[in-house]
């Protein structure tokens, strides 16, 4: 198996950070597909209140409950505070949406034990992978 396979199959619940409940976002997308396939959404955004019929939390450190895979929507600028946020509450796995890129942030992550996925679609790899049911 590999990693990417490995990291979506051992994983449930993915927080994501910057989701929109605008129908047209791309984050809204992925997270609506993830969500049909079996995987726990947790909306991270705090302009938000519910989405996908979720309640949206305002960053990270609100969320309740434990989380396998931060998929992070927002732009490259954001991602350190990011993964502090993501080394703080114990997630397994930071996922950097296409066109999002930190090496820095990538190497902290790593270094904390976290796995990194950097400028890669989670939706892409799922489907790719035949996750789909």
């Amino acid at each position: 198996m590999n990693r990417i396979s490995e990291l979506l199959h051992n994983s449930r619940t993915i927080a994501v950070v910057g989701l929109s409940g605008k129908r047209y976002r791309p984050s809204y997308g992925v997270a609506e597909y993830l969500k049909r396939v079996g995987y726990r959404i947790i909306p991270v955004n705090p302009q938000e209140t519910e989405v996908l019929g979720e309640r949206a939390y305002p960053d990270l450190d609100s969320i309740p409950e434990p989380v396998d895979i931060v998929d992070i929507f927002r732009r490259s600028e954001f991602v350190p505070e990011i993964v502090e946020a993501a080394i703080r509450i114990g997630a397994k796995v930071i996922w950097m949406q296409e066109d999002v890129y930190d090496e820095a942030a990538a190497a902290r992550a790593e270094e904390a034990g976290l796995a990194v996925v950097m400028d890669r679609c989670i939706l892409k790899d799922h489907r790719r992978l035949a996750y789909a049911s």
